[in-house]
């Protein structure tokens, strides 16, 4: 994939032997970076020129032959699992359960194909527990998912109890949950429901898919437009299921891809994304409501993240509330 050269045991030059890949995706490959959560940090702190320029974007796409630098702070790879690279605000807590702002580029639990080290959400709530003096059990915590690059409202259980009751509510599909998402160009009707089996893709396992598909399960997904510009839309999302990937797979089977979706987007979603320099998933966990069980029902709403809002002044929509 490269040939690296590295004198300078913190500043190290690689040349592209095969193009097409992000520049964070490609970053995290090199010795000493680890994941794109630290190629991230690498970006923004203005250490990577490709090609003796400067990239701070990480949607960069690095090609055959390019040559690219980066400079490690203090001559020494970044940290990942010393010191947690990953903030977790908290936005609603009681005895049983808490609500967290989950930020974008961290997986919810380690996975296929993930570094040993990397830094997930997982083990990001261990501190959380150990400053409350609650046990920690990895498999009774999460109560639900979000996919790595989705941003908001994250569900943790405090005990083995809590787990199975709030885990039950999302079975029982008591839980209400609403999504925010850019999506490519503008749906007609301006409010909807999907109603479209998914499964795994037949050929692309990593990915889900409507039409080709194998074991399809039921989906369900309620759209409404909030804003719009003349090739996108703020939407509004329920989600009745909760199947993989499943927003972001219904709004491509109805030709309206989320932006900056590196996995469902098309021509027409990369150029809009291009456009607008979007290099993020425009997909935001806004509202959750439940039950909790001290018998209240919980309202939680987590605001956007700084470049979202910094995208929807820019497209001039208003910003929900």
């Amino acid at each position: 994939m490269s040939q690296t050269s590295n004198d300078d045991p913190g500043h190290s030059t690689v040349t592209v032997q095969g193009g097409g890949l992000r520049i964070d995706q490609f970053l995290a490959m090199q010795e000493g970076i680890k994941s794109r959560s630290s190629a991230q940090k690498l970006l923004d702190a203005g250490l990577v020129q490709c090609q003796r320029k400067k990239v701070k974007k990480s949607s960069y796409k690095v090609e055959a032959g390019d040559i690219v630098s980066y400079i490690l702070p203090a001559s020494a790879p970044i940290p990942e699992s010393s010191v947690s690279t990953c903030t977790l605000p908290v936005l609603f807590e009681d005895d049983y359960c808490m609500v967290i702002s989950k930020p974008a580029g961290f997986a919810v639990h380690p996975g296929n194909g993930m570094k040993k080290a990397e830094e997930t959400i997982l083990s990001a709530l261990k501190p959380l527990f150990r400053q409350r003096k609650l046990s920690f059990s990895e498999s009774e915590v999460l109560v639900h998912r979000l996919d790595r690059e989705t941003t908001g409202c994250l569900l943790i259980a405090k005990n083995p109890e809590a787990h199975m009751k709030l885990q039950k509510q999302f079975a029982d599909r008591s839980v209400e949950k609403t999504y925010l998402t850019l999506v490519t160009g503008v749906p007609y009707p301006a409010a909807a429901v999907i109603d479209a089996p998914i499964g795994r893709h037949a050929q692309e396992r990593t990915k889900m898919s409507v039409y080709q598909s194998t074991a399809s399960r039921s989906a369900r997904t309620t759209y409404r437009t909030l804003g719009k510009t003349d090739d996108a839309a703020l939407l509004a999302c329920d989600l009745h299921t909760g199947r993989t990937h499943q927003i972001r797979v219904h709004l491509k089977s109805i030709g309206h891809p989320v932006l900056g979706d590196q996995s469902y987007g098309s021509g027409q979603s990369e150029t809009i994304a291009q456009k607008n320099d979007i290099d993020f998933l425009c997909l935001h966990a806004w509202k959750l409501s439940f039950m909790s069980l001290s018998k209240k029902q919980v309202n939680v709403v987590c605001a956007l993240p700084k470049n979202f809002l910094t995208l929807l002044k820019k497209l001039e929509i208003k910003i929900p509330t």
